[in-house]
């Protein structure tokens, strides 16, 4: 499985996180917010995480525009946590790209990559 890291903030953060849960099962790669939602389109990752200041603004916008917003959940936004149940649904229903807002990105990232490395 390969993880392109995107959004505005937290990327390297994001990265770590996801390197230290998963080890070498999944390969990480941080890009721009273009670069990284075309790999996805194009098949060359597999799925796109993000981050900025409302969860689906910046971390977002360029998925939702190659992707569709059909692929893609918000998954916090400012006074909206994290819900797992969203995140859960969110993998469940094929979801391909995942904004957040970038304090909240310890408590999403554990939960997203226990429900992706299942799916995998």
């Amino acid at each position: 499985m390969k993880i392109v890291v995107g959004g505005q903030v937290e990327k390297q953060n994001i990265a770590n996180l996801i390197k230290e849960i998963v080890g070498d099962e999944v390969q990480v790669e941080i890009k721009t917010d273009i670069q990284a939602a075309n790999d996805v389109k194009l098949g060359k990752a597999d799925y796109y995480v993000g981050a900025c200041h409302t969860g689906g603004g910046g971390a977002l916008s360029m998925a939702i525009a190659l992707l569709t917003r059909g692929k893609t959940a918000t998954l916090s936004m400012p006074g909206r946590l994290p819900k797992e149940d969203d995140i859960v649904k969110a993998v469940e229903d094929g979801k391909v790209a995942f904004g957040f807002t970038g304090d909240h990105y310890e408590k999403v990232i554990p939960i997203l990559m226990r429900e992706l490395l299942k799916k995998e």
